[in-house]
């Protein structure tokens, strides 16, 4: 007997008006919020081959990757026509890494790899040397590796459980810098710091301990993303050194209250100062299964006619859970909206779900981000 279940989305009615602040964030440090301007990570991409798939690789309709198994085979000596292949442990892939400024050949930096072709899952895979280009298109790194994936699949036929995603994953520390970063620092008698998130308080704030560490007038705020510091004359010709006096100055930044969801692991992250109204939100799941019995029917005994029949026997149940009502008053926090969904049970999805609702009912004041 085989059988599918099908779940609808859960059904949410939100009402919901005003709101309540919470409290702000905690000090940090200069160089968490701020960086040099100019100095940037360099992205760099590959394409590759993961082995070691149990039987969850490419299949024949995608060409490439046995053209590319073909063409590896061929520089160790093992002449195999690409069309002739028949693999299922083998993925094409492509691989990127942001290659920090400043990198040193020999440093290693995390790789992401990501199947392009119809590979059903990468588990227990391990990336073969790829090369990595930057964006001019010279080699700056090699990736290898086992991938972690971060979730798990198995079963066979139409019997199969998946966990996260499996069709991506990394490898930490799997990338070597083939070739010394070509960022410099040159002198000169000013700099600007670019915020990480601009925001025109927390660039005010920045100015403002900076001035407090070299002296009134060494910095200002130029906008939201960036602040101009005056390098002092004994600093102009050696610029790292006051960068290492002004990265561990602490200061307290400002930022956009926001709500962060991934939808592919269902994780939820709330940040700072999210703010919640007063609302309503009623709480319920419909499930639908189907069951497919399979039954013989056999012809009388001695009859020459009668054959042997297989005949499907389908059995629908539909059940709905009794809506849970959920309300909450004037000052409520995050706290209360966990704690409550958690009481009426609801999965990852449903509380996707509710604070997606939530934002669309003006309740949930946060900016909503969806990875």
């Amino acid at each position: 007997m085989t059988s599918r279940t099908f779940v609808a989305a859960a059904s949410l009615a939100v009402v919901a008006a005003a709101s309540v602040c919470l409290a702000q964030s905690g000090p940090v440090r200069l160089k968490d919020v701020a960086s040099l301007q100019g100095v940037q990570s360099t992205p760099l991409v590959g394409y590759g081959l993961v082995v070691g798939l149990n039987k969850s690789g490419d299949r024949r309709q995608t060409l490439f990757s046995a053209q590319t198994l073909a063409n590896m085979l061929e520089r160790f000596g093992v002449s195999v026509p690409g069309a002739e292949i028949k693999i299922e442990n083998v993925a094409a892939v492509i691989v990127t890494a942001e290659m920090p400024p400043f990198a040193r050949s020999g440093a290693r930096v995390d790789v992401i790899v990501s199947s392009v072709g119809d590979a059903r899952s990468l588990q227990g895979g391990t990336l073969l040397p790829t090369g990595m280009k930057g964006p001019d298109g010279a080699l700056m790194a090699l990736a290898q590796g086992p991938l972690s994936l971060g979730g798990f699949g198995g079963g066979s036929g139409g019997n199969t459980v998946q966990v996260n995603h499996l069709t991506a994953g990394r490898v930490p520390g799997g990338g070597v810098v083939q070739t010394t970063s070509r960022v410099q620092i040159p002198p000169s008698p000013e700099i600007v710091l670019a915020l990480r998130e601009p925001d025109f308080v927390s660039a005010t704030r920045v100015a403002d301990a900076i001035n407090a560490e070299l002296g009134g007038g060494a910095a200002r705020a130029l906008d939201s993303g960036s602040v101009m510091v005056r390098v002092p004359e004994k600093y102009q010709s050696a610029l790292p050194d006051l960068m290492a006096r002004l990265e561990p100055i602490t200061l307290t930044t400002d930022g956009v209250a926001r709500v962060v969801i991934n939808e592919r692991t269902g994780t939820i992250v709330f940040g700072a100062n999210v703010s919640l109204g007063p609302a309503a939100i009623v709480h319920g799941s419909l499930s639908i299964t189907i069951s497919t019995r399979y039954d013989v029917s056999q012809p009388a005994p001695y009859s020459r006619e009668g054959k042997t029949t297989v005949v499907p026997q389908q059995d629908v149940n539909v059940a709905e859970s009794k809506a849970s009502v959920v309300a909450f008053e004037e000052g409520a926090t995050l706290h209360d909206l966990v704690q409550a969904l958690n009481a009426t049970k609801a999965t990852p999805r449903d509380i996707i779900a509710v604070l997606q609702a939530l934002k669309a009912a003006g309740a949930l004041k946060a900016e909503l981000v969806i990875i």
